[in-house]
């Protein structure tokens, strides 16, 4: 029975992801390139990945993190210095003399090794990190991010990443169907992480550590596991995000990014795959597209709206925020994943008579 249920989320996700790339391929032949849609979907995306990552630390398992800006620029800088042609290399490298690296890898190879690079690092940190808890952890893994952004500047470090200049003319999609494509390969593992054994030990953790050890949940392997496993999916999503931004530079991650991240795991729900998917979406349409037009004068019956100027977006935006978080404080779906919507919920019986 169980198995006949799992062979059903699976083939309800798999039909969903056949749909939507059969639509994302008609609208690419479709609508311009130009458009903001095409944006929205390409960065919304891409924040899915690194929001869900989070989420599986901070709603599944239960620990507070606040690294991933560090762990997302430790997978740009992989994947960028690892994929600049080498004839480019002078002229990205001008002032280190082309740089050390003098390789370059396939894009995909540059990708898994991005996440690769993001999960040693993590797996280091958190041998002496991961005996923290609660604030201190989220301290810890915030002055790792900040620490490692300082040291990619440094310039001793340039002929590696080029110190504080920009990495660029390495490879980047102009198809919306890649980014899609890799998210979707990535969830799909994380999915079938949260449905395993491993899932619902890290679920245990996160209810009860105490419980947890009882059962015979190795407390600190499984904090580890999940602790490099999240930072994984961030070090690809920010090779990702370096492909679409098509250069990377170390003050673009900064703590704001992670705070970014934790806020769409808030208000899409912690410990919903599904939510934080949708909450990525809604949080980019709203941030770069929808909102917009609030940033710019405007005129109603020849009279000027007032407020309306530069950065009022980002107030109203906040606003919003605030009352998605008064009003649904488990977020939009709560611990909820998408086939739970298709559910009948069971009357009890007193309810039947």
């Amino acid at each position: 029975m169980i198995c006949v249920k799992k062979a059903t989320k699976l083939m309800l996700y798999g039909a969903l992801i056949a749909v939507l790339f059969v639509a994302l391929w008609v609208l690419e032949n479709t609508l311009p390139k130009s458009t903001m849609l095409f944006t929205v979907l390409k960065k919304g995306v891409i924040y899915a990945l690194l929001a869900v990552s989070m989420n599986l630390l901070n709603g599944f398992t239960g620990l507070f993190s606040l690294g991933q800006a560090g762990f997302m620029l430790i997978g740009a800088y992989t994947y960028a210095i690892t994929t600049i042609p080498v004839a480019q290399r002078m002229a990205v490298y001008q002032y280190y003399e082309g740089g050390i690296v003098q390789f370059a890898l396939p894009v995909f190879a540059a990708i898994l090794l991005a996440g690769l690079m993001a999960a040693l690092f993590a797996y280091l940190i958190g041998l002496p990190v991961l005996r923290l808890k609660s604030d201190y952890l989220a301290i810890a893994t915030l002055g790792f991010a900040e620490i490692l952004r300082a040291l990619v500047q440094y310039d001793k470090f340039g002929p590696l990443t080029n110190g504080s200049n920009l990495l660029r003319k390495f490879p980047t999609f102009s198809s919306v169907l890649f980014p899609f494509a890799v998210v979707a390969v990535c969830l799909f593992l994380i999915v079938l992480l949260m449905n395993s054994t491993y899932g619902r030990a890290f679920k245990a953790i996160r209810d009860d550590e105490i419980a947890a050890e009882a059962m015979g949940i190795n407390l600190a392997r499984h904090k580890q596991l999940a602790f490099v496993i999240s930072s994984f999916f961030a070090g690809v999503g920010g090779a990702l995000l370096a492909m679409y931004q098509a250069s990377v530079q170390a003050s673009t991650f900064k703590v704001a990014m992670t705070y970014e991240i934790l806020l769409i795991v808030v208000i899409g729900g912690m410990g919903s795959i599904t939510g934080s998917v949708l909450a990525s979406f809604l949080f980019i349409a709203c941030s770069e597209w929808w909102l917009r037009f609030l940033d710019t004068e405007q005129f109603l019956f020849g009279v000027q709206v007032p407020l309306l100027r530069s950065g009022f977006r980002m107030v109203v935006f906040s606003v919003v925020i605030m009352v998605v978080v008064l009003f649904y404080r488990k977020g939009i779906m709560g611990d909820k994943e998408l086939p739970d919507l298709f559910r009948r919920r069971k009357l009890p019986k007193e309810a039947i008579k």
